[in-house]
């Protein structure tokens, strides 16, 4: 059985560069393994929605040294709906694709590789013009993908997320799939998934600010019921992160 000992012992030894590692080992990317989809398809027959182009909008006018200044972690919303502009806007800031090509993409984040291991599902309780349900982001193809609508959904949620939905407007909820880091970096790809997701989530914060709305980094939640909201099978897919999103 581990002791708190042993297990602050992984935990400090997984925050280390741990390059040493590889020394042997051949990547299924240098083994000529073809590589992992860059996002996971729509499902046959799901409606989809296309977002704003970011760069015909007048969002996030002011200074980045405002924006950080007055960032803050946020848990009180008001009743509000998002515009669905603003949603593209915050859509874009965390996993915007600048370009793109078979293996891999350069967005508004960095990531290891440009192997950007997220998938991104949104739970939108109140952006004007788009009804109630889960969806996941599509940042190829900058859409949105309905994947449930189904009343009752909102305290699925917040049972997931321990008491913290916080009424939102929309809760942005982070999977992973390691394959997509692993293919390249074998056994040292997760502490890179786990940097990332700071990446993504800072943005995400920074971009709030500059709207006059708010989110809330969460790493506490329930792993299994929240793989289970997504649909994520928990394995080669699972929740690493969400922050609920409100006016501020």
């Amino acid at each position: 059985m581990d002791t708190v000992e042993s297990l602050i012992a992984g935990g400090r030894s997984f925050l280390k560069s741990n390059w040493h590692r590889t020394e042997g080992m051949i990547s299924d990317q240098s083994k000529g393994v073809a590589a992992p989809a860059q996002q996971k398809p729509c499902p046959e027959h799901s409606e989809r929605i296309a977002l704003a182009a970011v760069e015909g909008l007048s969002l996030g006018s002011i200074p980045v040294s405002k924006a950080i200044a007055d960032r803050k972690s946020r848990r009180k919303f008001r009743p509000d709906p998002l515009a669905l502009e603003e949603l593209s806007y915050l859509l874009w800031a965390t996993q915007g694709v600048r370009n793109s090509g078979p293996v891999r993409s350069f967005r508004t984040v960095p990531s290891g590789g440009a192997r950007h291991s997220f998938e991104t599902y949104l739970y939108l309780a109140r952006v004007e013009g788009v009804r109630e349900g889960l969806y996941r982001y599509l940042p190829l193809d900058h859409a949105l993908c309905l994947l449930d609508s189904r009343q009752g959904l909102d305290a699925e949620l917040d049972e997931a997320l321990l008491g913290q939905y916080w009424n939102a407007a929309a809760v942005f909820v982070w999977t992973t799939i390691p394959y997509r880091m692993e293919w390249r970096y074998s056994v040292v790809s997760h502490k890179i998934i786990a940097l990332d997701a700071g990446h993504v989530c800072q943005n995400l914060y920074i971009a709030c600010e500059s709207i006059g709305c708010g989110t809330c980094a969460i790493g506490a939640y329930d792993q299994d019921r929240m793989d289970r909201f997504v649909g994520a099978d928990g394995a080669e897919e699972f929740t690493i992160y969400a922050a609920p999103v409100g006016r501020a």
